[in-house]
């Protein structure tokens, strides 16, 4: 995987009731570190651009709702936005999958030299160093 494909570029779709919300959302999520906000292509969206190993649109959105902002619940925002919350959610976990399990490993080497296996050399000790 790319390190480009964990940059994501979303809009974030609020109601157009009560008038201001986009605006008051960019100036909340400005102070977020990693997270670059800009005012959307209309009045009642923002442009948000985040790496998904540090944010998700369905954690901002979920902030954004408990401080009583609205989204634009229309049936194609709906779609998108459940759309982007699955495959970034595949997405972290399939990178969750790939980081090392350092203990299990180390637990398998161990029953590996206690396993009897065709690796092991029954020439005597005494008969090794003999040329």
């Amino acid at each position: 995987m790319l390190p480009c494909d964990l940059e994501k570029n979303r809009e974030i779709v609020f109601h157009p009731v009560p008038p201001g919300q986009a605006e008051r959302a960019r100036a909340l999520l400005a102070g977020l570190e990693g997270l670059e906000v800009q005012a959307g292509p209309a009045g009642n969206i923002l442009a948000v651009r985040y790496n998904v190993c540090e944010y998700t649109l369905e954690g901002l959105e979920a902030a954004l709702a408990s401080q009583g902002f609205h989204l634009d619940n229309s049936l194609l925002c709906k779609l998108r936005r459940a759309l982007a919350y699955f495959c970034e959610n595949v997405q972290r976990r399939n990178i969750a999958a790939n980081e090392p399990d350092i203990k299990s490993q180390q637990a398998f080497m161990k029953v590996y030299d206690r396993h009897l296996h065709g690796d092991r050399d029954e020439t005597p000790e005494e008969w090794r160093g003999y040329k």
